[in-house]
């Protein structure tokens, strides 16, 4: 479908069925919300999938590599090799999101939706846009066609997960250098300050960090990306990843798949997803807020509470697994555990 398609086949959840999981947790042998955020996430899965009891066995990682022409400006640690080695490593299914789908029983789909050189891997999906994006401190990071592309490839990863039949999706992205496109999606998106939402990535000192915020703080300046306008600030300051993000979270809700948001840069196409169909935020659970400056600030504009706050910030879509393994647990009691009835106690009640 194309992206004007896809946003008008997303409805809103099933009540029924999100009545029927309240209920069911009501009567079971519990203390009234004794899950938290993660008894929520059941509900919200239950009207997702209208089912009473969600069924999330069968799931994908689909993680988007791409690389960004920014790192010319001294912006990361290191080159931009590293996103085609580490993408390679995820076709052999050795990198850590791999390695934690396995323990999980997920499939992990990597795609090439713009690294800098060819990918040599026949288990690597190839969509390439273009090799990287240009350098958004001196011109647009792509074309307005090129950003529009990249959605909808992110939409047709979605359809062929559906598919494939796969009920529970995790988005993960590779790229060096996308923790400056994140932050700077994320001024463009907000009105934040570039410093107030940019960090160290992996690793940057002092005078690295305030280069990066020079750069995006130009950046935003030069080309004056519209707030209103996901594919506008894609084009101008953005990264494929990020692109193919948003298009997989839209995709994903026209699917009714519910969705495990990862850290910051997973927020930031969120985000972009959800300025283009409001509706869509009600397919995406969040799993974590990363240590990067602008997780809090994405996650409120999501008005999304995560299930931890663990200090990751690797990417790849491992804090959305680790999000899973979290559902999983929860999902247990939730199927299996006895009522008060059968065990002769009386429920809880909401005390005022």
């Amino acid at each position: 479908m194309t992206l004007e398609q896809t946003i008008s086949a997303i409805r809103p959840l099933d009540e029924k069925s999100m009545t029927a999981a309240r209920n069911r947790f009501a009567n079971i042998a519990m203390p009234l919300g004794g899950l938290g955020l993660l008894q929520d996430a059941i509900v919200q899965l239950a009207g997702i999938l209208g089912q009473p009891v969600p069924d999330i066995s069968r799931r994908a990682a689909v993680v988007f590599c791409a690389d960004n022409g920014v790192v010319a400006e001294g912006v990361t640690q290191c080159g931009q090799e590293v996103t085609a080695t580490v993408a390679e490593n995820m076709g052999r299914g050795e990198s850590t999101v791999c390695l934690m789908a396995k323990q999980l029983g997920m499939d992990v789909f990597p795609v090439d939706i713009g690294v800098a050189r060819p990918i040599k891997s026949e288990k690597v999906l190839q969509f390439s846009v273009r090799r990287g994006t240009a350098n958004f401190a001196h011109e647009p990071a792509m074309t307005w066609k090129e950003a529009l592309e990249a959605v909808e490839i992110g939409i047709k990863m979605a359809e062929m997960c559906a598919e494939k039949g796969y009920s529970l999706l995790i988005g993960g992205e590779m790229g060096i250098g996308n923790t400056t496109t994140s932050a700077a999606v994320t001024a463009a998106l907000t009105g934040a300050e570039a410093a107030a939402v940019t960090g160290r990535g992996a690793g940057l000192s002092t005078a690295g960090l305030e280069r990066k915020i020079a750069v995006i703080e130009a950046a935003l300046a030069l080309h004056k990306p519209d707030s209103n306008d996901s594919i506008d600030v894609l084009h101008k300051v953005g990264g494929l990843d990020i692109a193919g993000l948003c298009g997989l979270y839209l995709g994903a809700a026209a699917q009714r798949i519910p969705v495990v948001l990862d850290g910051v840069i997973s927020c930031a196409a969120a985000l972009l997803a959800v300025r283009l169909c409001p509706q869509s935020v009600h397919f995406m659970v969040a799993a974590h807020r990363s240590d990067e400056p602008a997780s809090i600030l994405l996650l409120d504009a999501l008005g999304k509470r995560p299930f931890l706050t663990a200090g990751m910030h690797l990417g790849e879509g491992t804090g959305a697994a680790a999000g899973v393994a979290l559902l999983d647990l929860a999902l247990a009691p939730y199927r299996e555990m006895v009522s008060f009835a059968d065990i002769g106690m009386e429920a809880y009640q909401p005390q005022k």
